[in-house]
């Protein structure tokens, strides 16, 4: 079973008590959730909700301990480098997967790029 954005939501943020519950339940069943899906969940954090990039970094950390997700390492990576920056969760996402797994990227982001010369 696979989980959308609004169910790690209810379960990272426990913000509507029947519907956290039942993300909890499919969680400890042993939900997984798409890579793709987590950039999402980001936005969702900081900009509706309005919680701190360390904050959302935390959190979905944490999440990712009771949630499979392939590339898990490179994702928790991303936070990570998404906490101590200012650049977007995607391109974090990009030099992580370098960082990572030795996936290399190409980029007219000059910022981006230069990042990716200090790893």
């Amino acid at each position: 079973m696979y989980l959308d954005t609004n169910y790690l939501l209810r379960y990272i943020l426990d913000d509507i008590p029947e519907q956290s519950e039942m993300a909890v339940e499919a969680i400890r069943a042993g939900a997984s959730t798409y890579a793709e899906v987590i950039p999402e969940v980001v936005y969702v954090l900081d900009k509706v909700y309005r919680i701190g990039r360390n904050e959302v970094a935390s959190a979905i950390a944490n999440m990712l301990e009771d949630v499979h997700v392939d590339h898990a390492d490179v994702i928790l990576g991303a936070l990570e480098l998404y906490a101590r920056t200012g650049l977007d969760y995607v391109d974090c996402l990009m030099l992580s997967g370098f960082r990572e797994e030795g996936n290399d990227f190409l980029s007219f982001d000059k910022k981006l790029m230069k990042m990716k010369q200090r790893l």
